[in-house]
C-alpha cells in the first residue's frame, strides 16, 4: 500500500468508538452483511464462495496470513463509516491534522539563502484546509506522490514560512526519503 494513504487511514481509524471484529468468522460475517452475500465477499477476497461460508459458520477459524491481512483491511475500510466521516469533517473544518515525520526536508530559494535539505524530525500541526485537501485527494484516488506534495506545501507554509512571517521568497520545499510518517487528527 502507500505510506501517505495508509497513514491517513490509520489517523481516521483512531477515531473509532468500537473495536472492529477480531476473529476471522466475525470479520467474514460483517463483510457478508455489508456486501449482502457470500459471493461478493468471495470475489473481493479472491477465495471461493464455499470458503466464505465455512468462515461464516466457524468451520474454519484460522486464515492464511495473506487472507487474514486482506480480510482485516477490507473490514477496517468499511467499519464505522459515520464515525470516519465525522473525523474527516472535523479535521477538514476545525481541527486540522498533525504530521509527525522524519524525512529529508529542505527548500529551494533565491541563491544565497538556500537551506540544504537534511534529515529532520518534525511534528507540525497543519491547518484544516490542508487536512481537507489531503482527504479530498485521497478520496479521488491520488497517488502517494500527490499526497506528499500537499504535505510539502503545508510544511512550507506552516513550518518554513511560519504563516508568512519569514522566508517569503521560498519557492519549493523538498520532502523526500521519508523514514517515519504518522498523522493524527
Amino acid at each position: 500500500m502507500s505510506l501517505f494513504g495508509d497513514g491517513l487511514e490509520a489517523a481516521v481509524q483512531k477515531a473509532f468508538t468500537r473495536p472492529a471484529p477480531k476473529s476471522a468468522g466475525a470479520q467474514m460475517r460483517y463483510l457478508v452483511k455489508q456486501l449482502k452475500g457470500t459471493k461478493a465477499v468471495a470475489q473481493l477476497l479472491r477465495v471461493s464462495q464455499r470458503t466464505v461460508e465455512r468462515y461464516v459458520k466457524d468451520q474454519i477459524k484460522k486464515p492464511r496470513s495473506d487472507l487474514a491481512a486482506r480480510l482485516e483491511r477490507e473490514v477496517k475500510k468499511r467499519w464505522q463509516p459515520q464515525i470516519r466521516a465525522k473525523a474527516r469533517q472535523k479535521a477538514a473544518t476545525t481541527g486540522g491534522i498533525v504530521i509527525d515525520a522524519r524525512a529529508r526536508m529542505g527548500y529551494t530559494a533565491p541563491i544565497g539563502s538556500t537551506d540544504e535539505d537534511r534529515i529532520r524530525q518534525l511534528t507540525v500541526a497543519l491547518p484544516p484546509h490542508f487536512a481537507a485537501r489531503l482527504f479530498e485527494a485521497q478520496e479521488a484516488g491520488a497517488a502517494d506522490q500527490q499526497l506528499q506534495e500537499i504535505v510539502a506545501e503545508g510544511l512550507k507554509e506552516v513550518y518554513f514560512q511560519d504563516g508568512g512571517r519569514r522566508a517569503g521568497s521560498l519557492e519549493e520545499v523538498r520532502f523526500t526519503d521519508v523514514q517515519h510518517l504518522e498523522f493524527d487528527l
